[in-house]
């Protein structure tokens, strides 16, 4: 008789609660933990399989009816910015990312709240309190970096970090295969620049310098104007019945 290893992962299915996307409809998902020494390994796998990270949780969509959400991913050695991302990449080249471990801080979260409060007071991270907000930067088994962007300073080019106020913050887990954004989130008072573009476009260079095919956004819905920007960003691979699928 065969056995399942003991820490094979176990998988839940939630019950039905209203789609965040569209509206009318419900949702369910399935969801594992990832905790202990072969997170970062399970979180890899399930990432390339469509699951999505939050916290020690990876979850993917179970929807008995529907389809819509589908997992994108950004073919990194093969992306071009558009006229426009160029645009954008010109408009913030005073602004640096550097990479950080998984700490909160009150700096961060002060821009959080504000972007909260601005974007997403209705959505259903609306009441999130300073110890919930670290909670989902610092609670990971997985190998998971808080890229923190601030304006260019005088040192800069030695330290690879930035000066001055925290204007944009991705909370990104870095995987076999690439860079997935978990959240992320800036300063809306500064909406010229497009900082939630920026970041992406900057996710996949950061991508590129490391090595990584892959930059992982999460869902696209289509129908949903919310996620409707996810698909600018080609070539990109949307996970099909059949497996990875080429959009270009």
């Amino acid at each position: 008789m065969s056995r399942e290893p003991r820490d094979a992962p176990q998988f839940y299915l939630t019950s039905p609660a209203p789609c965040p996307y569209l509206a009318g409809r419900e949702e369910r998902k399935v969801f594992t933990h990832l905790v202990g020494k072969r997170a970062g390994a399970l979180n890899d796998t399930l990432t390339q399989s469509g699951f999505r990270r939050s916290q020690t949780i990876a979850y993917r969509p179970a929807c008995e009816d529907c389809r819509a959400c589908v997992s994108v991913r950004v073919k990194v050695a093969d992306f071009t910015p558009s006229r426009n991302m160029r645009r954008i990449l010109d408009a913030n080249t005073d602004l640096i990312g550097h990479a950080n471990p998984a700490t909160p801080t009150s700096e961060q979260y002060s821009l959080f709240r504000a972007y909260l409060d601005t974007r997403h007071a209705d959505g259903g991270m609306a009441d999130m309190s300073v110890l919930d907000y670290s909670m989902m930067i610092e609670d990971s088994h997985v190998d998971t970096r808080v890229i923190e962007y601030r304006a260019r300073g005088i040192d800069s080019f030695i330290t690879g970090r930035g000066e001055g106020p925290l204007i944009g913050v991705c909370l990104t887990d870095v995987l076999s295969d690439g860079l997935s954004m978990v959240y992320s989130y800036y300063d809306v008072a500064q909406a010229d620049r497009s900082l939630g573009t920026f970041m992406i476009v900057e996710h996949i260079e950061r991508a590129r310098r490391m090595g990584l095919p892959h930059v992982y956004l999460g869902y696209w819905v289509e129908g949903s104007r919310k996620m409707a920007y996810k698909a600018r960003f080609l070539p990109q691979e949307r996970l099909g019945m059949t497996g990875w699928e080429l959009v270009k």
